[in-house]
């Protein structure tokens, strides 16, 4: 029971690795709010101020107080620089790091109040290696790690912790439309993705979730400001 008693709110929380999440932070005793556009008992718009602000009023309402906020909402953006459109590149940071920002926001007044919280954003190995034709993915998960880095300056005075998780490629239902969008063959792009990583493997959603829940328990209370890099080594192979 490693977040028995505590209140934790999971972003995009359908489906994917805040599907795990959610469930094994429920399994290791945790009161989840579970929150997403659709299929949560909570709906929220990340990149909407009131929405943010709505869906922390709810949780401390109803459970007195929020300990970990896991911002794990995201939408992907394949295309080059010539490829993304002014309009994509907006839609990818309104969600991935505007997202972020608001739905932090919303939730540190009362970390602060409690002198203890745990958020947890989702950046990407990408922020750190790059990939072919991902500029507003890219850079929505490097301001996302800047974002973390920056927070952690701020809100350690006051007992709150901030990391980030950098995933690899992970087999969530987010990457299997990218593979049936992207090729023609989805069978070919699993062997191309699946070539990237050291152990010739994929991650799932649970292995993200399980790091998740690392950093969101006290266990990793003396973890600050740092990035989490889950990603089966595609980054120490391009090192």
């Amino acid at each position: 029971m490693r977040l028995a008693g505590k209140v934790c709110i999971v972003t995009g929380a359908a489906s994917g690795i805040g599907l795990a999440s959610a469930q094994l932070f429920a399994v290791e005793g945790a009161t989840v709010v579970s929150a997403d556009l659709d299929g949560t008992p909570y709906r929220v718009d990340v990149g909407d101020e009131a929405e943010t602000l709505s869906l922390a009023a709810a949780a401390v309402a109803e459970h007195g107080r929020i300990d970990v906020l896991f911002n794990n909402a995201g939408i992907a953006g394949v295309g080059d620089l010539e490829e993304t459109s002014l309009e994509l590149w907006e839609q990818v940071m309104r969600v991935n790091a505007r997202g972020v920002f608001l739905m932090s926001r919303a939730v540190v007044p009362t970390m602060i109040a409690q002198r203890s919280g745990s958020i947890v954003n989702m950046s990407s190995a990408i922020a750190e290696t790059g990939l072919a034709r991902r500029v507003s993915y890219a850079a929505s998960k490097g301001a996302v790690l800047a974002l973390t880095k920056s927070m952690q300056v701020d809100l350690a005075p006051h007992g709150v912790r901030v990391n980030a998780l950098l995933p690899g490629t992970i087999m969530t239902p987010f990457v299997e439309r990218y593979l049936k969008e992207s090729y023609a063959d989805p069978e070919e792009g699993r062997r191309s993705i699946r070539s990237r990583q050291l152990g010739g493997e994929l991650g799932t959603p649970e292995d993200v979730a399980y790091a998740a829940l690392y950093l969101a328990s006290d266990e990793s209370r003396f973890v600050l400001g740092s990035g989490l890099v889950v990603d089966g080594g595609l980054s120490a192979g391009k090192a």
